[in-house]
């Protein structure tokens, strides 16, 4: 019987991965934790985006180009998530004004760091959303 209760207590501790892991950040979490990732991000953002098509603030926006290039309200019409932001940056939108930048970056993780500066600068998505609902 000793046998026994020994063998199902180690194959309780075999079978015990123990405290789970926390998972490791993504990319644009480090680059929002990152001030010198944001300078960049919103340096790039101003000068390739902010003038052109998205506005700088959000209150400029409405007037100056229409509410769908709000990119600061999280009510995004072609994807919210970083990965479907990283492809519209870098592909562009089929039939909008927005253009891929492709490979035109100085850094390969520019797009990435444009994403943090937004994703820092958004008003609290939850609160937006359900103001929307």
């Amino acid at each position: 019987m000793k046998f026994f209760l020994g063998f199902v207590f180690l194959g309780m501790l075999l079978g015990c991965d123990g405290p789970a892991e926390e998972s490791e950040p993504t990319l644009v979490q480090g680059f929002m934790a990152d001030d010198n990732a944001l300078i960049r991000g919103q340096a790039i953002y101003a000068g390739s985006c902010a003038d052109f098509c998205h506005g700088l603030t959000s209150e400029l926006l409405a007037v100056d180009f229409g509410e769908d290039a709000n990119l600061f309200n999280c009510l995004w019409q072609y994807g919210e998530t970083d990965e479907e932001i990283f492809d519209s940056i870098v592909n562009g939108i089929e039939g909008t004004r927005m253009v891929g930048f492709g490979s035109n970056f100085s850094e390969a993780d520019d797009p990435w760091k444009i994403i943090a500066y937004l994703r820092v600068n958004q008003s609290s998505c939850a609160a937006e959303l359900e103001n929307t609902q």
